[in-house]
């Protein structure tokens, strides 16, 4: 399977927030410390792609920056075991 079909597993985010599913996977890779780069590639898509998910999710989630946006995500992504 290729890595921009793949779905990160554990990635099911709680109903409080309504992502798009790009958004969760990006999320998914900020959670566990990737770099938009690194995100962009294994989603198969832009760096500037990542980045606008990026704003949109410090936008819903209510936060300011990349690192608040990475603990938030520690609340609606459960860490794979």
């Amino acid at each position: 399977m290729e890595a921009r079909t793949a779905r990160p597993r554990s990635c099911d985010v709680g109903t409080a927030v309504r992502l798009t599913p790009t958004q969760v996977k990006v999320l998914c890779g900020v959670r566990s410390g990737q770099f938009n780069k690194q995100i962009a590639h294994d989603l198969g898509i832009a760096e500037a792609t990542v980045k606008a998910h990026m704003t949109a999710l410090m936008r819903k989630l209510n936060v300011q920056n990349r690192t608040q946006v990475a603990i938030a995500a520690q609340s609606l992504v459960p860490h794979p075991a």
